[in-house]
């Protein structure tokens, strides 16, 4: 917790703040969707984005890193009331952060951030059935307050101020450039370099092929291999719908025949991994010739979907080991020396720079700090209700997507929840709701069966979820839409109270 918060906070009385029916936290893709929905479905409540970042597009935004693309279709990543009109359907990063910004100027979003605004402490009162937010704007200001009836934390779970970076021995002796891809610089020069990529997930799979148009060669050395599979980078049939078949048919069509097509491929792959295994690592094969050493550079020990799967545009990582502009290394470092890398093997691998593609640290809610009723709610204690709001918290809600499919298919069925939920309370009068868990007979999972190094880094702060719902993390789109659009709003694990009828009264009470 930030100890100058109390000094320098305004002495405002609660009356006098600012307030909100709702405050949205974040500007990125689930951000901008819960605003429009919010405008859409509740339209005439007041509400706002805090963006702690001075540009809208959250990771889109921030990741500049060469080559950088969404890794599923903008069918589903792109938002269904305003759907990807481009055939590329494998987007790069400047066009996806364009198109998150051209929404929010075409709905009126933009006019509602307030950017350099982070928020470093809620607190619920719950005699108020009201948030009071401190807000730090810029890292020099004071603290300033608004309060809101609902909090809407749509941040993302991971850190921006800093990336996961290995303590590798002797690495201050390196004498070349040492690179991390969240903080891309703008002067990295490494055309004719020779380049050292460390990592094996999805942004190791989109630097090395990038970097490989110009650099002299690059290396993509691995402690462990992934699974890697080869789609088109663009669609032709969305081109061919558009001009051919009715607007509403060729709106919903693409977006459901990946909905439908990604939630079948993940099923099976879950019920036969090894089928699924062999599938995988054959198309591979193919794609670089009977040969190549697949087993050891591209054959994970562990399931397809224990860790997630990276994806290949057009093929572009294996076109350019084919053309000998990049080599698979699979080995264990022992120490960077002054010219590169020497592995456990004994080999060495001469970089003039080396990025460091290992990963991310987990971070919810931004790092603020949760208090209700002015004790703090720690995150690694709650179990996380329906997929979006957390046990024993009142009127929060948060957007956490899939990692098995497209971040704003879960972002927009949660955003759609919200507002069927704010608008039950108003009906009712209720002022607040809270998820309890009272089942004796749920027990605590992990929140994401995943064995990637940045979920098993991060397993003492993130919450739970249950063994059954509805607090059962699901990673399936189809069931989650049932769930959300009929399933019961009062469910036995949703706690409502009433309130009076002024501003702190609930969702529909807020002045405007």
């Amino acid at each position: 917790m930030d100890t100058n918060i109390e000094t320098e906070r305004y002495m405002s009385s609660k009356q006098d703040l600012e307030h909100f029916d709702v405050v949205i936290v974040g500007a990125g893709l689930s951000g901008v969707d819960a605003a429009y929905r919010l405008k859409t479905r509740r339209s005439g409540k007041r509400f706002c984005i805090l963006e702690a970042r001075d540009a809208i597009g959250g990771t889109w935004d921030l990741f500049r890193f060469p080559g950088i693309r969404s890794d599923s279709a903008m069918h589903t990543l792109g938002f269904p009331f305003r759907p990807w009109q481009d055939e590329k359907v494998i987007a790069d990063g400047a066009s996806i952060r364009s198109y998150i910004q051209e929404t929010a100027e075409y709905y009126g979003i933009d006019r509602e951030i307030r950017f350099g605004s982070r928020v470093v402490r809620a607190s619920w009162s719950s005699a108020e059935a009201l948030w009071t937010l401190d807000i730090r704007s810029g890292e020099s200001s004071g603290i300033s307050q608004i309060s809101c009836v609902f909090l809407y934390l749509c941040s993302g779970y991971y850190e921006y101020a800093r990336g996961y970076m290995p303590d590798f021995p002797g690495v201050k002796s390196f004498s070349g450039r040492l690179v991390h891809p969240q903080f891309w610089p703008q002067d990295l020069d490494y055309d004719g370099r020779r380049v050292v990529v460390i990592g094996s997930g999805a942004t190791a799979v989109t630097l090395v092929p990038a970097m490989a148009k110009t650099a002299a060669h690059v290396t993509m050395l691995q402690r462990s291999p992934s699974y890697v599979v080869s789609r088109p980078a663009s669609d032709s049939g969305m081109g061919w719908f558009r001009r051919n078949a009715p607007e509403w048919l060729a709106k919903g069509f693409l977006r459901w025949m990946d909905v439908i097509v990604g939630s079948l491929t993940y099923s099976l792959a879950r019920r036969l991994p090894k089928q699924a295994k062999h599938a995988i690592v054959s198309g591979v094969r193919k794609a670089l010739g009977p040969d190549y050493d697949v087993e050891t550079h591209f054959s994970p020990s562990y399931d397809p979907w224990d860790q997630r799967v990276c994806l290949a545009p057009d093929g572009d990582l294996f076109s350019a080991i084919r053309a000998g502009q990049v080599s698979m290394v699979t080995d264990t470092i022992e120490t960077f020396t002054g010219t590169g890398i020497r592995l456990i093997s004994g080999r060495e691998i001469l970089a003039d720079i080396v990025v460091v593609a290992t990963g991310l640290n987990m971070k919810l809610a931004g790092g603020m700090d949760i208090l209700v009723d002015g004790v703090r709610a720690e995150l690694a204690e709650k179990t996380v209700y329906k997929g979006m709001m957390l046990s024993d918290v009142p009127n929060l809600a948060l957007a956490f997507g899939y990692i098995n499919a497209s971040w704003t298919l879960k972002c927009d069925l949660t955003a759609r929840a919200v507002c069927r939920l704010l608008t039950h309370m108003e009906r009712c009068g209720y002022a607040s709701c809270t998820p309890r868990l009272r089942d004796s007979s749920v027990t605590k999972k992990p929140l994401l069966n995943f064995t990637s190094g940045y979920v098993r880094r991060a397993q003492a702060v993130l919450p739970h979820q249950g063994s059954k719902g509805p607090w059962r993390v699901r990673q399936n789109y189809l069931l989650d839409l049932i769930s959300h659009r009929i399933g019961p709003i009062e469910d036995g694990a949703l706690e409502f109270a009433a309130g009076s009828c002024d501003r702190r009264s609930g969702p529909g009470k807020g002045r405007n």
